[in-house]
């Protein structure tokens, strides 16, 4: 007869982080969302085909963001029309991601991720068909429920298939794969699509989708089985020392770094969505840019995973933030320089831009780290899949108001009042990432 294990407790103490009680002799103390002993953990064949599936998956989302607005302009749309290309996305993304949290703990675990990579990968290749706005609308927001389905579930899927005590390093790591692909995908997917064609670039993205979708799918039979209890629905039932809080204290508690997430994620998307325009005459410039700022930000969001898991609190939420206000600024004043989609940047512009990107990348990888370890022990373990939501619904919202919002305001403004307006609401932000800093209450 095999004995049950009972699943390790966690104690929150000062900055936030939690270390591993003793398991409870009390029957019934296996909560919702708390990762059983017995996971195969960082080391299974299960969470390393997630980390695959992550990256490979979502390589269909990083070449598309910034390929589809310029698709959009060259069928004559202008900056708010384009940017509503990643907006539409977005708005299907966060409606979707309000429903996550229920799907998961119904049973979502297991097939969430695959089904959102197979609904974000098949339509892809539609967007070839034409470069008129209104089809790039429809099939943007379609992908746009697939990319909610998936970023919810493998945030929550990060968490799930470990012990709590890796926790810290699986969110490191599925940062990793979620970011370093994109320092050759987004420069990348703009690059294939200037020299060989749109069409080529939509149908390559499309089948990375796909294939995540099959890698996905490979974790409920991995690693004989035993990733299985982290891939079905979560039970009710749990000792009251380990539910976590939940409804309106939950959501004050994830206050402020929703906060600091949605003001990081517009300037974010306004960076990736609209940069490639005003400097399509110097497409070397574009690629390295997008680059340095993907590869910075993977740099970014591990150092500050490898900080919060050493010291046990969020050294560089507060850093992180001021690190990106410096970084847009210098990217604002490299625009402003430039005239228009016609103009080539000179040196001066072309430094200043590729410099503040990657100083805006460093910022913004810290901040998405130190924010979602935040709202993962303040949710506690039972409340991963909650807190997953939110933070993506944060971050994905602002996405979505830095396409769409700021395309209108460039439109208004021009490219460098525009990025100077969303520095200033950047720097207006820093005092919520100095409170984001706070521990849950034990």
């Amino acid at each position: 007869m095999v004995q049950r294990v009972d699943r390790t407790r966690a104690v929150h103490y000062k900055g936030g982080m939690t270390r591993p009680r003793k398991p409870s002799s009390r029957r019934g103390a296996d909560t919702t969302g708390t990762t059983q002993d017995g996971l195969p953990g960082l080391r299974g064949r299960g969470f390393a085909l997630l980390i695959a599936a992550t990256a490979v998956g979502l390589c269909g989302f990083a070449a598309v963001l910034p390929l589809v607005p310029l698709w959009a302009s060259r069928g004559g749309a202008g900056e708010f029309g384009a940017g509503s290309t990643t907006a539409a996305f977005m708005l299907t993304t966060v409606l979707t991601q309000l429903t996550m949290p229920w799907l998961l703990e119904r049973g979502g675990y297991r097939w969430a991720f695959p089904v959102g990579c197979l609904i974000m990968g098949l339509p892809t290749p539609l967007f070839a068909v034409t470069a008129d706005l209104a089809p790039l609308l429809v099939v943007s927001a379609v992908r746009g429920v697939g990319f909610g389905m998936v970023s919810v579930a493998g945030t929550a899927l990060a968490a799930r298939l470990v012990p709590n005590e890796q926790v810290g390093r699986a969110t490191g790591y599925y940062g990793l794969a979620v970011g370093l692909p994109q320092v050759l995908i987004l420069p990348g997917g703009v690059a294939l699509a200037l020299q060989i064609g749109f069409d080529t670039a939509f149908w390559i993205t499309g089948a990375c989708s796909v294939l995540g979708a099959v890698l996905a799918t490979g974790i409920w039979f991995a690693d004989g089985g035993r990733n299985r209890s982290a891939l079905r629905s979560a039970p009710r039932a749990g000792g009251v020392g380990d539910r976590g809080p939940v409804g309106l204290p939950l959501l004050l508690l994830l206050a402020a770094p929703l906060a600091v997430m949605l003001v990081a994620a517009t300037s974010a998307s306004t960076v990736i969505t609209f940069l490639a325009i005003p400097l399509e005459q110097a497409a070397w410039l574009v690629s390295g840019t997008l680059a340095a700022l993907a590869l910075a930000v993977v740099v970014g969001r591990w150092t500050a995973g490898m900080l919060h898991d050493r010291y046990r609190r969020a050294l560089l939420l507060l850093p992180g933030m001021a690190g990106a206000v410096v970084g847009l600024s210098l990217v604002t004043a490299g625009l402003w320089t430039v005239g228009g989609a016609g103009d080539v940047p000179g040196p001066a512009a072309a430094t200043l831009v590729l410099v503040g990107a990657s100083l805006f990348g460093l910022g913004f990888g810290a901040v998405q780290n130190e924010t979602v370890m935040l709202m993962l022990n303040r949710a506690g373990p039972a409340g991963y899949g909650r807190a997953s939501a939110v933070w993506n619904i944060g971050f994905d919202t602002g996405s979505g108001v830095g396409a769409m919002g700021m395309g209108l305001v460039i439109q208004l403004m021009g490219y460098g009042p525009a990025f100077a307006f969303l520095a200033m609401l950047m720097a207006l932000a820093l005092p919520l990432a100095l409170g984001g800093r706070g521990a849950r209450p034990s």
